[in-house]
């Protein structure tokens, strides 16, 4: 495992326990950002870097019983806290590395991705490939409760020039990496970039 994932295993892992009581108002943020991905009925979605499994129950609800909702992550820890919370009753846990993950090619209608920009070790190629195993025509969303200033400002720090998020160098990195982002929102309730799958 390389050093940067043994960092965000860590990171996520001293905090698996307390993650839901410590934001337990991102509840509508989350509905509203999968509602952007108009999944329908029968679809097949992957939440990747799910954490707690904060997303699976409205994506369970957008994909009905017909669809397949996927949580796939790195740190035990929050899948633990995932099942102990009962959300793996509404998609499958796998305990599994965006860089590598164990699906077909082309499995997949969509990919939604909270918070999961910033700890990506190899940005361009772990796009890609969340790229390989969605469809041409598919969907990714990039998705955080808040947008880029306020968690800065949360955080304690200032947005510098080489953030990931900012629309400058967040179109040109999927662009790279075979998707084309379709919209960008970036305000202090919510961040969320859309993007396709080209073929």
């Amino acid at each position: 495992m390389s050093d940067d994932h043994t960092k965000v295993q860590e990171f996520f892992t001293a905090r698996a326990a307390d993650w839901d009581s410590r934001f337990p108002d991102d509840g509508p943020a989350y509905r509203a950002a999968v509602a952007e991905l108009r999944l329908r009925p029968g679809s097949r979605v992957l939440d990747a870097g799910c954490g707690t499994g904060r997303a699976l129950p409205t994506l369970r609800d957008a994909v009905g019983t017909s669809g397949v909702v996927l949580g796939a992550d790195l740190t035990p820890a929050m899948l633990e806290a995932a099942r102990e919370a009962g959300r793996d009753r509404d998609g499958q846990l796998l305990l599994a590395d965006v860089a590598r993950l164990p699906l077909l090619a082309e499995s997949l209608d969509a990919v939604f991705g909270a918070g999961l920009i910033a700890h990506l070790p190899d940005p361009a190629e772990n796009l890609r490939e969340l790229r390989r195993v969605v469809r041409p025509g598919g969907l990714l969303a990039l998705f955080h409760p808040i947008g880029r200033a306020a968690l800065a400002a949360r955080q304690g720090r200032r947005i510098t020039s080489d953030d990931l998020r900012a629309e400058a160098n967040l179109g040109p990195l999927l662009a790279g990496s075979g998707w084309h982002m379709t919209s960008y929102v970036d305000e202090d309730a919510r961040f969320l970039a859309l993007a396709v799958r080209e073929n």
